[in-house]
Order: C-alpha cells, then sequence, then structure tokens
C-alpha cells in the first residue's frame, strides 16, 4: 500500500523544475567561460581553469554551513534568497569583463549554489514518501542528469551561432523561469523540537551518521572528475571530438531510462543490488573508454558509465539521508554535496597530474581502480551501513 504514495506531487515536480535550471546554468558556464576567458578576454587555459576551481572552492566552504542554516532561516525561505541571488550573479556575467572581477564573482556565485542546491535537494526529500525515498530521490537527481546535456547542448549552441552576450542572457532567463516555479514550494512543516540554537558546533557542520557514506561518495566523485574535466581534450585526441555530445546524450538517455528501475529495486530489495552492479557497470565502461578506438567503443563506454553513474550516486545521496532523522536531512544533504564536491575539486586536479604523466588512458584507467576500491570498500562497509540505518 506504501508503494502507491505518489512521488510526483505539485511540490515536488516545483522542486525537479527549480533544480533542472540551477544546474543548466551550472553546467551552461562551466562549459562555456573557459572559452570566453580564452577568447574574449584572452587568458591562458590555467587562469581559465580557475573559473570552475574557484566556484567549487567556495561551494565547499560554504556547504557545512548551510545545514545549520538552513535550520535557522527555513529550508524554503533560504531557497528563494539563494534562487534570488544566483539569478543576480547570472545576470552580471553580461556587464563584467575584468578578469579579477570575474572569478571574484564565481566565488560568490558558488556559494549561493552550494545554499540552492542543497535546500532544494533537503526539501526534495522531506516531500518524498519515506517508503519511496529511493526512488522518488533517484526521480529528482534525473533534474541533475538532464542538465548534463541540456546545459552544454543550450550553451554551445548560442555561442556558436549568436554570441557570449546572447548567452549570459538566456542563462539568466532559464534560471528567472526556474527560480519562479519555485515560488509555488509549500511551507515545510515544523516539528515540535526547541527552538534552534545560533551557536554553532561540530555538529552544525556535518551529519556524523551521514560521513561514512559521503566519504565513499566521494571516490565516485573524484572518478567521475576525469569525464566532467578531461573528456572533451581525451575525444578531441582521439578524433571524436565531435561526438562528445552525443557521449552525454547516451550518458544521460540510458540514466532517464534505468532510473524507474533502479529506485524500485533500491525501495524493494535493498541498496547492495543497485550499487554493486552500478559499480562494475561504471569500472567497466572507464576500461572501455581507456581502450576506446572507435565511435561505437566512445558511445558504449558512455552508456556503461551513465548506467553505473545514475545507479550509485542517487543509492548514495538516499543512504546518507536514510542514516540520520527526518529533522537532520538538511545536514545529511549537505554534508553528502560537501564530500561530493571535494572529490571532484580533488579529482580535477590530481588527475591532471595523471594525465601529464601517464596520459588520458592512464587516467581513466586510474579512474577504474579507483571505482574497484570504492566497490570494496562499500562491501567492508555494508553490514556497519545497514546497522546504522534509521538510528
Amino acid at each position: 500500500m506504501s508503494n502507491k504514495e505518489p512521488i510526483w506531487t505539485k511540490p515536488f515536480i516545483s522542486l525537479f523544475s527549480t533544480n533542472l535550471s540551477i544546474f543548466i546554468i551550472f553546467y551552461g558556464l562551466v562549459t562555456v567561460l573557459p572559452l570566453y576567458a580564452t577568447d574574449v578576454l584572452e587568458r591562458s587555459d590555467e587562469e581559465a581553469g580557475l573559473l570552475m576551481t574557484i566556484f567549487l572552492l567556495s561551494a565547499i566552504i560554504m556547504r557545512p554551513f548551510t545545514g545549520k542554516l538552513l535550520d535557522i532561516a527555513g529550508k524554503r525561505k533560504m531557497l528563494w534568497i539563494s534562487l534570488i541571488l544566483y539569478l543576480i550573479c547570472t545576470v552580471l556575467y553580461y556587464f563584467i569583463e575584468p578578469f579579477t572581477i570575474l572569478l571574484a564573482l564565481r566565488f560568490v556565485q558558488g556559494i549561493w549554489f552550494s545554499i540552492a542546491t542543497t535546500a532544494s535537494g533537503s526539501l526534495a526529500a522531506d516531500n518524498i514518501p519515506p517508503s519511496r525515498r529511493g526512488a522518488g530521490l533517484g526521480y529528482f537527481t534525473m533534474s541533475t542528469n538532464l542538465a548534463v546535456v541540456v546545459g552544454p547542448f543550450i550553451a554551445l549552441t548560442i555561442v556558436q551561432y549568436f554570441s557570449y552576450d546572447i548567452f549570459f542572457i538566456a542563462m539568466s532567463v532559464l534560471l528567472l523561469i526556474g527560480a519562479l516555479s519555485a515560488l509555488s514550494i509549500p511551507a515545510e512543516k515544523q516539528p515540535a523540537v526547541p527552538p534552534v540554537k545560533t551557536r554553532m558546533t561540530l555538529n552544525d557542520l556535518f551529519e556524523k551518521r551521514s560521513l561514512p557514506i559521503a566519504l565513499i561518495g566521494s571516490l565516485i566523485a573524484f572518478s567521475y572528475a576525469s569525464i566532467l574535466s578531461y573528456l572533451s581534450i581525451y575525444s578531441q585526441q582521439k578524433g571524436v571530438l565531435h561526438l562528445t555530445s552525443s557521449f552525454f546524450a547516451v550518458f544521460a538517455i540510458v540514466m532517464l531510462v534505468t532510473r524507474p528501475f533502479t529506485g524500485r529495486i533500491f525501495d524493494e530489495k535493498g541498496p547492495r543490488y543497485i550499487i554493486i552492479p552500478g559499480l562494475i557497470s561504471f569500472m567497466f565502461g572507464l576500461i572501455l573508454l581507456a581502450y576506446m578506438d572507435s565511435p561505437f567503443t566512445f558511445l558504449l563506454s558512455g552508456a556503461f558509465i551513465g548506467l553505473g553513474y545514475g545507479a550509485v550516486v542517487p543509492s548514495f545521496q538516499t543512504l546518507a539521508i536514510q542514516s540520520t532523522t527526518h529533522e537532520r536531512s538538511g545536514y545529511a544533504t549537505a554534508t553528502f554535496f560537501t564530500l561530493f564536491d571535494t572529490g571532484i575539486a580533488i579529482g580535477s586536479f590530481v588527475l591532471g597530474i595523471v594525465a601529464s604523466k601517464l596520459g588520458y588512458q592512464g587516467l581513466y584507467l586510474l579512474s577504474s581502480g579507483i571505482v574497484i576500491l570504492t566497490l570494496i570498500v562499500f562491501l567492508m562497509r555494508m553490514k556497519q551501513l545497514r546497522a546504522n540505518l534509521y538510528k
């Protein structure tokens, strides 16, 4: 009977739309800003890379504080505030050209991105029936999966056929639409707990019960950095740069098609039935990518990576939230994304060194090795993690 509780309610659809717009802007800017820095601002590749690094740096610094902030001010209110300021930052790209000011803008926007994504993820978890949280959070993660393809596609199309100014305007309009959809999100139910204290403690920065699974999730983020940061360079070397957008399309389609099944299996049979096959699929896709020698194997690797990533990341996020109480869902969400963003940031840096020493084939083989390590750690911790659920 509980499995018939609806997931796609009006609040959930609003949050899905809002999160989709947030990440379309994120991935659109990640794709285009390096080109903007080198083509228009005449900056080096290393300086262009700072635009991603400083954004993630501010997001990582802010994440641990967002759980407490959401408790004090309210999740819905902070979502609205962060969306407004995230939108203002997006509009300002149209007016700002000095590179140092652009870096400062990226740092500030990373703060509001951190708060907005934590608030939307926490509100989504709160609006999903507990018995269907695995499937529900999997569906919610589809908004991010769609943005992986839609963001770069829109961004590159506009820049190719129009201009950077039109691109910044389009990003602002898309985010405005997403922000407006957040206005229909109802107020949270206030639990019968004592008033929130404003004094900060370590408990306000991290949800300790979510740390084990979040740490495991950071290993996947480390490996995923090889796709996010270096796939375009690798595909250019292999002569399949024109298929990179198709790679991400296959990546997203596989995630979207399999998401209903993986979420249901998670809820009905348990996380190990999704996470273990998902990690194996992710590992195989990275190995296939390392030895890619044709367009077919390139796209096939995208399918295996998409299947694995789409199964594993929502499952880890769900476990992180399930490891604590309903009232601490914001802290659990912030903890998971803090370590996930940290994994991407460290992975982007370390794997860049690996690529310079071992080449991109070595980079993707090392990334597959990290996934194997993740599988081993998960199997070792699985019994303890299950015992910690709902404590």
